[in-house]
C-alpha cells in the first residue's frame, strides 16, 4: 500500500482576521476616553500597513482618517471589526457585518449571559446573527486583541515589542501585568493577544489550534477562568504540544465538575488538581503561580526541552547551592551523578577547597576569574549524565563586588556559554543576583537568547517544565490511546433493564459488566432466599465469607446493618441472612430488597480505589488512588481523560505520594503494578464502549504481588443519556 490516509487538519479560520488587512472601527470616537479612540491611536501610531475604517456619522475625521456612516459604505473588503458600540446594538451590527463580509468581530461590550437569564438571551440572538452571516465572534465582554508582527495594537498599549509568546487571557489585567514584566525584562516580546471573554463562538481550543498554526508564535501561554470545552481543548493540546510548547494558568478551583455524588470518585473529581492532572497529560505545561507565567514561558521559547530531570549546577556559593538541591528536588528534578573523568576535569581547573560533587561549589575559584564557570559548564555540559546547566549566584556582578577589571573576562565568558549552548544542545539556565540590575555580561546572554532569571526558583520552574516537556515528548505522543471494547447485548440489556426500574446497577452487575469485559472479579453468588444458602455453603466450602444486602434503596450498607463479614457455613450464613433482612427492614421499611450477595472474603493486599466520572467540561476521567475508607480524606489521587494509553496508565500508578507503598514497605510484599496498569486500560475501555455508564467507583480493588481482585464495585447509570 502506497501513499497515507492521514489528512492534516485545515489550516484555521482564525488567521483570516487576527492577521487582518483590513479593519473597520464601529463606534470610533474622537474622544481620546473611549476605546473607539484609543484603538485609532494604537493602529496609526503602531504603523499599521493595512486599511483602517473608522465608522462615525457625526464626524468627517478621526485623527486625521476618514469615517464612514456605515459598514455599507466602505468602498473595499473589511477582515475584522472593532465593535465599541453597546450591547444592543450588538444583533443587528452582526447582520451588518455578514451582509458586508466582515470575517470577524471583535465585541468589547459586556452586559451579556454573565449577567443573567436576558444577558444570554441577547447573547444567542447575537450569536445567530453572527452565524447566519458567517462572522467569527470574539468574546463578547472581551478586552480586545492584537497581532504585533501584522502591527496590529486595537489596545493602544505603549512600549510593547514584537517576540514568539502568543498569550490568550480571560483577564486583561493579567495581560497587563505581563506586558509590564516584559517590559521589565527587556528582552521578551509578543506575537497575538486575544481576551477571549464569554467564549460565545471560539473558545480556548480555537486560540491553541491558531497559536500552534501562526508562525511567529514559539510558545503559546493561556491564562484560563474556565474552559467551555474541555474535551476539544485536550485533543488540540494533545496536536499542538508535540509541535510547541504550551504553557497554561489555570486561576482557581473548578467547581463546575462537582456535584452531589454519592460515589467517592464524583466527590473528588472537578478539583483544580483534576485539571491540573489532565493538562499534564496532554503535554501542557501548567505553573501554579501568576509570577511564573512569563518566565515558563520565556524558557520554553529559547530552549523548547530538556532530554531528562537530571541537572548539573554549578555555583559560587555554598547557601545558594543547597537552596538550588533543595529546589530541584521540590521539582522532582534530579541532581546529576557526575563522572568520574567530569570530577577529575573540574579538579583541574578548580582550588582544592572546590566542592567537585554536583551542586559544584567553585569555593572562591571564579572571585579572580569569572571565566572559569564558564570552562565548568562546558565540562558538565559534555557528561552524559546530565541533561541540563543550571548556573547559580553572581555572575555579571563580579566587576561590581570585586574589581572593574573583571569585566572583560565576564563579557568573555558569556560569549563562551553563548557559543557553548548553541553547540551542546542542552539546556542552560543562569540565576544571578544582579539580574535586578542587569549588568553587561547578563544583558548580552539575554540578548543572544540565554535566559537569565533573578529568581532560584523562577529558574527552576523553567527547568522542571523543560524536563517534563522533554519527557513527554519521549514517552507520551505517538502511544496508542486504548480502543474501547465492543459493547454486549447482554451488557446493554442490563443497563436498559436499570433504566426501566429507575436504578443504578446493583454490586453483582456492576461486576459481571467488569467480569464480561476480563476484570478480575472475585468469584460470588446472589441469593433470594435462605434455603439457596445450603448449596452456597457447600460450594464455598470452609472460605470465610462475606454477606451484603442488595437493594437499590440502601446505598450504605454498612450503616443500614447489612454486611456481615467472616462467617462459615451454612448455619452462619442462615443466620448472617436473616439478620441482614431484619436490620435493612427496620432501616428502611419500604426498601426494596433483592436479596443478598455473598463472596468469599478478601486476601489481605494493598488497597486502592479506581473510579470515573463524565465530569461536564472534560468528558469521562479516571482517578486512580489509594482505596479504603480514607479516600476522601488523603486526596492522594490521579487523573487522566479517558482514553488512556499506556503511559499514561503507567504515569497514573507513579504520580502517588503513597506510591512506596504500592512498592512494599515494612516487609510487605509489593503490589502487582503491572496489573493495576491493566486494570486502568481495561476500566478506559469499557467506559469508552458504554456511555450508559455515568459514574464507576471500584474500592476497594486488593492488590496483590501477583495479581489483584475488584472487592466492590459501584455503577451510576447516565439516566439523561438513557432517557434520550
Amino acid at each position: 500500500m502506497t501513499g497515507s490516509s492521514i489528512t492534516a487538519p485545515a489550516r484555521s479560520r482564525l488567521h483570516d482576521f487576527l492577521a487582518p488587512d483590513s479593519i473597520a472601527i464601529i463606534g470610533a470616537s474622537a474622544d481620546p476616553t473611549k476605546r473607539g479612540y484609543k484603538a485609532m491611536v494604537g493602529l496609526i501610531k503602531g504603523n499599521y500597513r493595512g486599511k483602517v475604517y473608522p465608522i462615525n456619522p457625526k464626524v468627517p475625521e478621526i485623527l486625521g482618517v476618514p469615517t464612514y456612516a456605515s459598514l455599507d459604505d466602505i468602498p473595499g473588503p473589511v477582515d475584522l471589526a472593532l465593535v465599541c458600540t453597546p450591547a444592543s446594538t450588538l444583533t443587528a451590527l452582526m447582520a451588518d457585518c455578514g451582509r458586508k463580509g466582515v470575517k470577524g468581530a471583535v465585541i468589547l461590550a459586556s452586559g451579556f449571559r454573565e449577567t443573567g437569564p436576558e444577558g444570554a438571551q441577547l447573547e444567542s440572538q447575537v450569536m445567530a446573527a453572527a452565524r447566519a452571516g458567517g462572522v467569527r465572534i470574539i468574546g463578547p465582554n472581551t478586552s480586545g486583541m492584537f497581532n504585533l508582527h501584522k502591527n496590529v495594537n486595537l489596545l493602544d498599549l505603549r512600549n510593547i515589542k514584537a517576540g514568539d509568546i502568543g498569550f490568550i487571557s480571560q483577564s486583561g489585567n493579567m495581560l497587563l501585568a505581563l506586558v509590564l514584566e516584559a517590559e521589565n525584562n527587556g528582552h521578551v516580546g509578543f506575537s497575538t493577544y486575544v481576551g477571549p471573554g464569554n467564549q460565545t463562538d471560539i473558545g480556548f481550543n480555537d486560540y491553541l489550534r491558531y497559536l500552534g498554526e501562526e508562525e511567529n508564535t514559539r510558545v503559546a501561554t493561556l491564562y484560563v477562568e474556565g474552559f467551555r470545552d474541555g474535551q476539544r481543548f485536550l485533543q488540540a493540546a494533545r496536536e499542538i504540544t508535540p509541535v510547541k510548547p504550551v504553557v497554561v494558568y489555570k486561576s482557581g478551583a473548578t467547581e463546575l465538575g462537582k456535584k452531589a455524588a454519592s460515589s467517592h470518585t464524583g466527590a473528588l473529581a472537578g478539583s483544580y488538581e483534576m485539571t491540573v492532572d489532565l493538562l499534564k497529560q496532554v503535554g501542557v505545561s501548567v505553573v501554579r503561580h501568576s509570577d511564573q507565567i512569563l518566565p515558563v514561558a520565556e524558557g520554553l521559547a529559547l530552549m523548547q526541552k530538556a532530554r531528562g530531570r537530571r541537572v548539573a549546577v554549578i555555583a559560587d556559593g555554598g547557601g545558594q547551592a543547597t537552596i538550588t538541591s533543595d529546589r530541584l528536588s521540590d521539582a522532582g528534578l534530579e541532581v546529576a551523578e557526575l563522572s568520574e573523568p567530569t570530577r577529575k576535569r573540574l579538579a583541574a581547573i578548580l582550588l582544592p577547597q572546590a566542592s567537585l560533587a554536583n551542586p559544584v561549589d567553585v569555593a572562591g575559584t571564579s572571585d579572580a576569574d569569572p571565566e572559569v564557570l564558564a570552562r565548568c559548564m562546558e565540562i558538565v555540559a559534555e557528561d552524559d549524565n546530565v541533561d541540563a546547566v543550571f548556573l547559580v549566584g553572581m555572575f555579571g556582578g563580579y566587576h561590581t563586588r570585586f574589581a572593574e577589571s573583571l569585566l572583560g573576562g565576564e563579557m568573555r565568558a558569556a560569549e563562551a556559554m553563548i557559543e557553548l549552548r548553541r553547540r551542546c544542545g542542552k539546556p542552560l539556565v543562569v540565576y544571578s543576583l544582579y539580574a535586578p540590575i542587569k549588568p553587561p555580561p547578563l544583558r548580552r546572554l539575554h540578548e543572544a537568547g540565554l535566559p537569565v532569571y533573578a529568581s532560584i526558583e523562577h529558574a527552576v520552574k523553567v527547568l522542571q517544565a523543560l524536563a517534563e516537556r522533554g519527557l513527554y515528548l519521549q514517552r507520551q505522543h505517538g502511544q496508542p490511546l486504548q480502543q474501547s471494547v465492543a459493547p454486549r447485548e447482554d451488557m446493554l440489556a442490563m443497563f436498559a433493564r436499570a433504566q426501566t426500574e429507575g436504578r443504578d446497577l446493583f454490586e453483582f452487575e456492576a461486576k459481571n459488566l467488569l467480569r464480561a469485559h476480563d476484570v478480575a472479579v472475585a468469584e460470588e453468588r446472589v441469593v433470594q432466599t435462605a434455603d439457596e444458602l445450603a448449596e452456597v455453603a457447600a460450594y464455598f466450602g470452609e472460605q470465610a465469607l462475606a454477606m451484603k444486602v442488595v437493594s437499590k434503596d440502601i446505598l450504605h450498607k454498612s450503616d443500614a446493618g447489612g454486611v456481615k463479614l467472616n462467617l462459615k457455613g451454612e448455619t452462619a450464613l442462615r443466620a448472617a441472612f436473616e439478620h441482614i433482612l431484619s436490620n435493612c427492614r427496620s432501616y428502611d421499611a419500604n426498601a426494596d430488597i433483592r436479596g443478598v450477595l455473598v463472596a468469599p472474603m478478601a486476601k489481605k493486599g494493598i488497597e486502592v480505589i479506581v473510579g470515573v466520572v463524565r465530569d461536564p467540561i472534560f468528558g469521562p476521567v479516571l482517578m486512580f488512588g489509594l482505596g479504603g475508607i480514607f479516600v476522601e480524606i488523603l486526596e492522594d489521587v490521579a487523573f487522566r481523560a479517558i482514553p488512556l494509553s499506556r503511559f499514561d496508565a503507567e504515569a497514573m500508578v507513579e504520580q502517588l505520594k503513597g506510591r512506596k507503598i504500592l512498592a512494599g514497605v515494612r516487609g510487605e510484599a509489593a503490589a502487582d503494578k503491572p496489573a493495576l496498569v491493566d486494570l486502568l486500560l481495561k476500566v478506559s475501555s469499557i467506559v469508552s464502549a458504554y456511555p450508559q455508564l455515568s459514574e464507576l467507583d471500584l474500592n476497594p480493588v486488593i492488590a496483590y504481588p501477583d495479581g489483584l481482585a475488584v472487592v466492590d464495585a459501584r455503577i451510576i447509570i447516565n439516566r439523561a443519556m438513557m432517557s434520550a
